[in-house]
């Protein structure tokens, strides 16, 4: 199993080069960080630096969108740091939730994630592509140019394209039943459509907090840490409900029931262990959609998750314990896991 860490990119940057440093030595392979203009800084800039100060690590966002960047701008970025330091970014993109909202727009389609994802994956690779009546190529990329695409997903119709269409699938939750009921979804579309199962790799994304052990007041900790995340995963989950309504057989109970007493979002907490609009998030969501408690609860969900056909495991690290995580995983998780 490969691990991720994700950040965001607050400032100063040389702590998220120093933190994706950290987790190079410990073993992971990925770097992720959000990506919302207004809320942070610009993750491109970053992802440079973190390139340039690691021999191995992949890193990408988690995630972009097709709406804040030209899809031509998007890709040459990538191809550029391709070119810089090897084949070792992957895209990850989605609706722009945060990005998008916080400049008062709306998230985008499906239907354009679609075409930007085609359009960025053919010119970051070298390939031509049509931007709406104009057809362009990068004449500068070199041979062997990868960029893959890896899509975050929910709902059925976002499950389906996923499997269609990306490279990778990204889950932003640790829910075991979830996670079997949405990689099954991805994996029997990417079957329908003619590809290989395996072709679209696995990637569960959720905050992990190590405990020294289980006690109440040690696990309570760790649960007001990572409560953001519901919060961050129910505005997803409520335009779901908003779309095909309570109950509906197209999104499982399992992961919309909880938002009933949500009331509404300040994006200026998104992501943030302090975030005051997450008190509707219960224990049981916190527990479920995270990985929390001592290394042995770790090592047994993930490796849980493996049996899943998950690929990689990716750190969301904010709270008060990020050092302190990623050693944890390099020194005891990890090696367990890929013993």
């Amino acid at each position: 199993m490969d691990f991720g860490l994700v950040l965001q990119t607050d400032p100063p940057a040389s702590k998220v080069i120093s933190l994706m440093k950290r987790a190079e030595r410990n073993g992971f392979t990925y770097g992720w960080t959000f990506d919302s203009a207004v809320l942070w800084q610009e993750p491109f800039v970053i992802y440079s630096q973190i390139l340039s100060n690691t021999t191995k690590l992949k890193v990408g966002p988690m995630v972009t969108n097709p709406g804040t960047r030209t899809w031509e701008v998007t890709a040459s970025t990538f191809a550029t740091l391709n070119d810089m330091f090897g084949n070792r970014t992957v895209c990850g993109i989605g609706r722009g939730d945060s990005a998008m909202r916080v400049a008062g727009r709306k998230p985008n389609t499906l239907a354009r994630i679609s075409e930007a994802m085609k359009v960025i994956r053919a010119l970051g690779r070298g390939d031509e592509a049509d931007l709406g009546g104009t057809v362009i190529r990068f004449p500068w990329i070199k041979p062997g140019a990868e960029l893959p695409v890896w899509m975050a997903a929910y709902g059925p119709k976002a499950l389906k394209m996923t499997g269609e269409e990306a490279d990778g699938f990204i889950l932003q939750l640790a829910d075991l039943y979830l996670t079997e009921y949405m990689v099954k979804a991805v994996k029997d579309a990417a079957v329908a459509a003619g590809r290989s199962a395996d072709e679209v790799k696995i990637c569960v994304a959720a905050p992990a907090y190590v405990t020294a052990d289980d006690s109440p007041e040690a696990l309570a900790h760790a649960r007001e840490q990572c409560r953001w995340f519901g919060g961050m995963v129910g505005n997803h989950v409520a335009d779901l409900v908003s779309k095909y309504g309570e109950h509906s057989a197209a999104v499982p109970d399992e992961l919309t029931d909880y938002i009933k007493s949500r009331e509404g979002y300040d994006y200026s907490h998104h992501g943030r262990a302090d975030n005051p609009d997450t008190a509707f998030v219960p224990d049981e969501i916190v527990d479920r959609f995270c990985i929390i408690g001592p290394v042995e609860k770790h090592i047994e969900k993930l490796n849980a998750l493996r049996e899943l056909g998950v690929d990689q495991f990716a750190v969301y690290d904010m709270h008060d314990a990020q050092e302190a995580t990623i050693d944890a995983y390099g020194s005891k998780v990890i090696p367990a896991l890929n013993a």
